[in-house]
């Protein structure tokens, strides 16, 4: 066992992140990520700290062909973050980017028919309104509200199956893990080679939904000089087209970067993130249920959907909230 992984093996034994150890090393997180990626090896001076830290000797830590540390050396796991660890085989590990894969594509594709879902109600209602259709307001609403439902119905239906497709590894988002030998370094690769693809989608996705009210201002100055209501109804539905194949990019690479953290127990995944994040689910259980009710109360589909950059960004006030609950009852 090389350097790197006995670092990374006795960090996670003691329940830290990357961010604790540096703190505790006096490093930057840069400098321990380095380490555990075999990019650079620790000076002597760190070695010894390392040393005290792990209580193990610096003759484990320096050769390779010492594989395991005398139990009595290895320092107890603190009381306060003591937690079950599951032990990660490369088969499972390939397994799980695998499944991740297939859920990113599919879990993104329902995230942009639920928001797709209210533009046949919007356009319908706009056009019988407007007389552009025979239609009655009545019957157009009922057309477009089942069509609605039905796109939200099979949107749910993926969700439901990719989460029971997946339920086996939750492991991974409510337990420590610990790697066998050569997984967190095929992990690290694979996560690294997808880095610039990452950033690439986040831009365009959150390019597409600043930009995506464009049509609506067009559609309206358009409409205005030619005294006509029906190109503001169209770019209403821009919007939500542009909207939702944006959130989709952002929603696609999220999770599966998402899954290298995961194997990795970095960025959102950190056994401290782990803990903060436990209500996550009930707190986009709420935002949904209130999108919906606010919609169909206000039947204003063209404006409620304000509400999701508005989650998102009590959310980041949330789990840092989470987080400070979790320190404190750590200390």
């Amino acid at each position: 066992m090389i350097l790197a992984d006995k670092i990374i093996e006795n960090r996670k034994k003691n329940g830290w992140s990357q961010e604790e150890l540096a703190e505790k090393l006096g490093v930057s997180r840069q400098s321990v990520s380095k380490w555990e990626g075999a990019q650079a090896v620790p000076d002597m001076k760190k070695i010894l700290q390392l040393s005290e830290l792990f209580g193990v000797t610096t003759d484990y830590l320096m050769k390779d062909e010492i594989e395991e540390a005398p139990p009595a050396e290895l320092v107890p796991v603190d009381s306060g973050v003591e937690e079950e660890i599951r032990m990660v085989s490369m088969e499972e590990a390939d397994a799980f980017l695998s499944h991740n894969e297939r859920a990113a594509r599919r879990i993104s594709s329902g995230v942009m028919v639920c928001i797709f879902s209210p533009i046949i109600l919007i356009l319908l209602g706009g056009l019988a309104e407007a007389g552009f259709i025979s239609l009655n307001e009545t019957v157009a609403e009922a057309a477009g509200t089942t069509v609605l439902l039905l796109m939200v119905a099979g949107a749910v239906a993926v969700f439901i199956g990719e989460g029971m497709r997946g339920a086996k590894y939750d492991y991974l988002e409510k337990t420590g893990i610990d790697t066998e030998y050569g997984v967190t370094g095929m992990v690290r690769e694979r996560r690294d080679a997808y880095a610039e693809t990452h950033t690439r989608l986040i831009i365009i996705g959150v390019m597409l939904c600043i930009i995506s009210a464009v049509p609506l201002l067009i559609g309206e100055i358009i409409g205005y000089s030619n005294n006509t209501d029906l190109l503001p109804i169209v770019a209403v539905g821009g919007i939500l087209v542009m909207c939702g194949i944006g959130v989709k990019l952002i929603v696609l690479t999220c999770i599966r970067k998402g899954g290298f953290d995961r194997l990795l127990e970095e960025g959102d995944y950190t056994r401290l993130e782990k803990k903060a994040g436990r209500f996550d689910g009930i707190y986009w259980a709420i935002a949904t249920a209130v999108y919906f009710v606010w919609s169909f109360v206000t039947m204003r589909w063209d404006f409620t959907w304000i509400l999701w950059p508005i989650a998102g960004v009590l959310f980041a006030a949330y789990r840092e909230i989470m987080k400070a609950i979790v320190r404190s009852k750590k200390a």
